[in-house]
């Protein structure tokens, strides 16, 4: 006998290899009914398998969130079999459940298009309301081989081939169809519904490797409900909308090209975007950190002791000179940041040390991997690293949060999930030492969570962890739901260790410190692809690369408009003139498309009465104004948020209102800050 136990707490002895279908059918046909799977011991499993051991069973419906991932699943089979019924001799691979859907490999001489969508997705429907069950099979590894080398499909031959010995090799059928998996299934394939939808095809090679045959890949999405797809759908048309690469070619900011994959070409817009990110950064590190650079590239020794040889070298440049002399570039900063703390004896008293860089880093990405801002093989992260003790641990990473999430609320970013990344399979350094640091960082975690009164959520991520000790990672959603892995802070004990770095404690004796690894937009140019998504290329005026443009009505407006271009220069903000001979319908139209959040429109009117008629991005009203007025007006509200809040903090410590710093503009006198 077997021992159950229930959601609620109750325990029931059960038959050796009783079925969660039959446990269920005796507890209500209507449970059996609408049950699709069960959980034991929180691991899915199929409703009809044989249970063996004592576990905590729950029964999973099919509006159960878990039942998401096995309706995408069973919705790869249903492709699989509508695929080969309409084209016989196709060869099916693999097609596993991905984040927001699946997808299925084919092996075909005429690649799939979009166009056969629409018959597939019938014959899909087809299979689906013939609602055949999901059995489950175990062959022998001769029989499944025999059995797909007879049909023809070499690929589910050499995946058999890969099934580790002693491994149970299943077959799932779904009426007279089948295919090698690993399961589990839902009962049916009627339970998969009707809320799917075939989204693309791509080329891909079997297994990754170029060296292999080109692949047709069908990638779809399932759900639990039309709502909830039809949500998804307009998520995915938004997206398309907002996609980085379009709005880049559309304002301007940069383009990627052949001769450079996976190389950033910055144009000017877009490098003033940049270097308006990268300060803002650096003000922010300014009071705490000491700001290095380390070198390009380095002796492959370097990289031999600290592990990134072993651990890291498919995804590394490598040359080598005539001297044979091999080197490397940097694919990460942290190795040269050891280097700088070695140089000169270390005190106790010098911890913790903050070394920030805004770091060049190059790593070779699979050119199929790469996708605009987002992927790239030549990057700048805003790097950092603090060499603390044991003790001060807890309080560093405490600090770094502070410091990550108050620079995502700068942006906009108010739904955040920090993650624990616990320790992988393959990793450095000894148990111990994983406790240690996992325990250290469990209890920042829940100070995390306790300080954001509810506004943070956390997580655990098992397994995540860097090979070298586990990690906090920030998860940031953006306007549209997406969620965007950024920030992280991950503790190291083993790298200081590897070159022999130390410090001298207060007794004298030399110490290892611990390193703690440190990044809040990650990569600067993923955070920009990031950033134009989010705001959909409709940047707040402080970080927009260009911010006004003075546009004329008529040729008479030329002397003014140039006028005021040279008051908003003087102003600081960054503005151009359109003088062009066109009508201003049209000079708006353009400017909108380019995503330029003010224009200030001049003619005759307008110079005669020193005013300009101020018009946002994505509003058909405007607003006149004097000339002084405005300037002061738009020179407030493109002040950085950090140093509006440093102003605002130095004007309470005075116990005034804010500094009356006068500017003149062209004859004009504005006050600073008291516009709006």
């Amino acid at each position: 006998m077997l021992t159950l136990t229930f959601p609620d707490g109750a325990a029931r002895q059960f038959p050796d290899g009783v079925s969660g279908l039959e446990i269920a059918k005796g507890i209500s046909p209507s449970l059996a009914k609408r049950t699709v799977a069960m959980a034991l011991d929180g691991v899915l499993a199929d409703l009809a398998d044989p249970i063996l051991r004592d576990a905590r069973i729950e029964f999973v419906s099919r509006e159960d969130p878990r039942a998401l991932i096995l309706i995408r699943h069973d919705a790869a089979h249903v492709l699989a079999e509508a695929v080969q019924s309409l084209w016989p001799g196709t060869q099916v691979t693999i097609g596993p459940v991905i984040e927001n859907g699946f997808y299925y490999d084919f092996a075909r001489n005429q690649p799939f298009t979009p166009d056969d969508f629409p018959a597939i997705e019938k014959r899909m429907r087809e299979i689906i309301a013939r609602d055949a069950p999901f059995t489950k099979e175990i062959w022998s590894r001769d029989k499944t081989q025999s059995f797909f080398r007879d049909k023809g499909e070499m690929y589910k031959v050499e995946l058999i081939d890969a099934i580790p010995a002693g491994e149970d090799v299943k077959i799932y059928r779904q009426g007279e169809w089948l295919d090698l998996c690993r399961g589990p299934h839902m009962t049916s394939t009627g339970k998969v519904g009707q809320a799917f939808r075939l989204l693309k095809v791509a080329g891909a090679y079997w297994r990754g490797d170029s060296n292999n045959p080109m692949l047709t890949r069908i990638y779809g999405t399932a759900f639990a409900t039309q709502e909830d797809l039809d949500a998804y759908l307009k998520q995915l048309e938004e997206a398309e909308r907002r996609d980085h690469r379009r709005l880049g070619r559309e304002m301007n900011l940069f383009h990627f090209q052949e001769e450079g994959p996976g190389v950033v070409f910055w144009h000017a817009k877009g490098w003033t975007l940049f270097r308006e990110l990268t300060s803002y950064m650096r003000r922010r590190l300014a009071a705490d950190y000491d700001e290095v650079n380390a070198p390009q590239i380095l002796d492959k020794a370097l990289w031999e002791t600290s592990g990134h040889w072993d651990w890291y070298r498919e995804n590394m440049f490598v040359t080598q000179t005539e001297d044979e002399r091999v080197f490397a570039i940097k694919p990460m900063n942290c190795p040269g940041h050891v280097q700088i703390f070695k140089h000169g004896l270390k005190s106790y008293r010098d911890l913790p040390l903050r070394m920030a860089e805004f770091g060049s880093v190059s790593r070779y990405e699979p050119s199929g991997a790469l996708h605009g801002l987002m992927r790239v093989r030549a990057f700048t992260q805003d790097d950092a690293h603090v060499f603390c003790t044991e003790e001060q641990l807890a309080d560093e990473c405490l600090k770094i949060n502070e410091l990550i999430l108050s620079t995502y609320a700068d942006f906009g970013f108010d739904r955040i999930v920090v993650k624990l990344s616990t320790r992988p399979d393959k990793r450095v350094g000894s148990d111990e030492m994983w406790d240690h640091a996992e325990e250290v960082m469990g209890r920042v975690l829940e100070q995390i969570e306790a300080q954001s009164q509810g506004r943070i959520r956390t997580a655990i991520n098992p397994g995540e962890g860097a090979f070298y000790g586990p990690k906090f990672e920030y998860v940031l959603r953006d306007a549209i739901g997406r969620d965007w892995q950024c920030g992280t802070t991950q503790v190291d004990f083993n790298l200081p260790e590897r070159f022999g770095a130390f410090y001298i404690d207060a007794s004298g004796q030399k110490r290892t410190p611990v390193m703690v690894h440190r990044a809040i937009c990650g990569s600067m140019e993923r955070f920009i692809g990031i950033l134009t998504e989010h705001f959909a290329g409709h940047f707040p005026l402080w970080l927009a690369p260009l911010q006004i443009v003075v546009a004329t009505i008529t040729q008479d407006g030329d002397e003014y408009a140039r006028a005021v271009a040279k008051a908003a220069a003087r102003a600081g903000l960054r503005a151009e003139l359109d003088l062009r001979n066109e009508k201003i319908t049209y000079k708006v139209r353009e400017h909108s498309l380019a995503k330029v959040p003010v224009l200030l429109v001049v003619g005759k009117k307008e110079a005669a009465e020193g005013t300009v008629s101020i018009r946002r991005l994505g509003s058909t009203e405007q607003r006149s104004m004097a000339l002084s007025e405005a300037i002061a007006l738009l020179r407030d509200e493109a002040e950085p948020p950090d140093l509006k809040r440093a102003r605002g903090e130095a004007a309470e410590d005075e116990g005034g209102g804010l500094d009356s710093s006068h500017v003149e503009i062209d004859g004009h006198h504005v006050v600073a800050g008291t516009a709006g």
